[in-house]
C-alpha cells in the first residue's frame, strides 16, 4: 500500500484479491496529469515511493512532464497519451499498467475543462466536452476502479472538485454545475465505502495558478485581482495529506476554509449575486480549455 490508515476486515477473499498482484507493482494513475495540479500530485507521490502514470491528450506535454519528474525523483513516472472521454479509456490504462508490471492502487481523478461567460454564449459541443470531461469521463473512471479495490480491501480515488461546487456560479454555470456533481457524488459513494478499505478523498480548492482560467477565457475575472492564488504545490500536498488521514473532503487553504464556511453560511439570495459579481467578465466570450 502507498499509505496506512484502517484496514477493513480480512476475508479469504481479499487475502486471494490481494495475493492475485502481489507480483505487481502498486501505481497511481492521474488524469490531467502533463501539468497543473496533475502534475503537483505526481511529484508528491512520487517523493513517497509511488509509481505514477500520467494520463492526458497531448502526448508532448506528456513527456515532458514525465522526463522532468524523473530527473528529480528516479524512472518511476510513465505517460499514456489518452483522451479520457473515449469509450475504450479504462481499458487502455489498465493494459497501459499490465504492459508496466503494475495494478492501480490510487486513482486522482484530476482532468476538467472549464467555459466562461454567458452560458447561452457556450455552443453545445462545448458544453457536451465539458460535460464528457469534468462529468461522464470521472464517473466511467471511478466505477471502473472501485471493484478491484473492494475485493482487495484497500485503494482510493482522489477526486479534485472545486470550491465554487459548492454555490451556483453565473457566468461559470456548466462548470460550477459539474464541480458540484463532482462533490456530490464522491461524498456518496465514500459514505457506501466506509468499513470496507476503500476511500474517497476529494480537493476543493480555490483559484490555482495555472493556466486553466486564462485558457477558459476568465483571466479578466473580478476574483482573479481580488482573490489570492493558491499553488499546484500547495493544492496537492493538502490532497495527499488529506488522503492519507482518510478525510472525505479538504479545502485548501486556510483562506479558503474560511471562503468555505462563509458560503455554506450565506442564503442564496446573498452567495448567487455575490458569485455572479466574482465571475462577471464581459470583456471575454466563453471558450473552453482541456486540462
Amino acid at each position: 500500500m502507498l499509505w496506512h490508515g484502517r484496514k477493513s476486515r480480512d476475508t479469504p477473499a481479499r487475502r486471494n484479491a490481494r495475493a492475485a498482484v502481489r507480483h505487481l507493482k502498486p501505481a497511481v494513475v492521474i488524469t490531467g496529469g502533463s501539468r497543473g495540479i496533475g502534475l503537483a500530485f505526481a511529484h508528491v507521490f512520487l517523493e513517497h515511493g509511488a509509481t505514477v502514470l500520467l494520463v492526458a491528450r497531448n502526448l508532448s506535454d506528456l513527456q515532458t512532464a514525465a522526463q522532468s519528474v524523473n530527473i528529480q525523483e528516479g524512472e518511476r513516472c510513465f505517460t499514456l497519451a489518452c483522451d479520457i472521454t473515449a469509450p475504450d479509456a479504462s481499458g487502455r490504462i489498465d493494459r497501459e499498467l499490465q504492459q508496466r508490471g503494475c495494478y492501480l492502487e490510487c486513482l486522482v481523478n484530476n482532468a476538467a475543462m472549464g467555459l466562461s461567460g454567458p452560458f447561452t454564449r457556450a455552443t453545445t459541443g462545448q458544453i457536451d466536452e465539458l460535460v464528457a470531461v469534468n462529468i461522464a469521463s470521472l464517473t466511467r473512471l471511478t466505477r471502473h476502479a472501485l471493484p478491484n479495490m473492494i475485493a482487495r480491501g484497500q485503494g482510493g480515488i482522489i477526486n479534485v472538485a472545486s470550491l465554487g461546487g459548492y454555490v451556483p456560479g453565473p457566468n461559470q454555470a456548466a462548470y460550477y454545475a459539474s464541480k458540484a456533481y463532482v462533490l456530490s457524488l464522491s461524498e456518496a459513494i465514500a459514505s457506501e465505502l466506509s468499513g470496507l478499505g476503500v476511500r474517497i478523498t476529494t480537493v476543493a480548492p480555490g483559484p490555482v495558478a495555472t493556466g486553466f482560467h486564462a485558457d477558459m477565457g476568465a483571466d479578466g475575472a473580478r476574483y482573479r485581482v481580488l482573490l489570492p492564488e493558491l499553488t499546484s504545490e500547495h493544492v496537492a500536498r493538502s490532497g495527499y495529506r488529506a488522503f492519507t488521514l482518510g478525510q472525505r473532503v479538504v479545502v485548501p487553504g486556510l483562506l479558503y476554509r474560511l471562503v468555505f464556511l462563509s458560503l455554506r453560511a450565506l442564503p442564496h439570495p446573498l452567495s448567487v449575486p455575490l458569485t455572479a459579481w466574482l465571475l462577471k467578465n464581459s470583456a471575454r466570450a466563453a471558450r473552453n480549455a482541456p486540462a
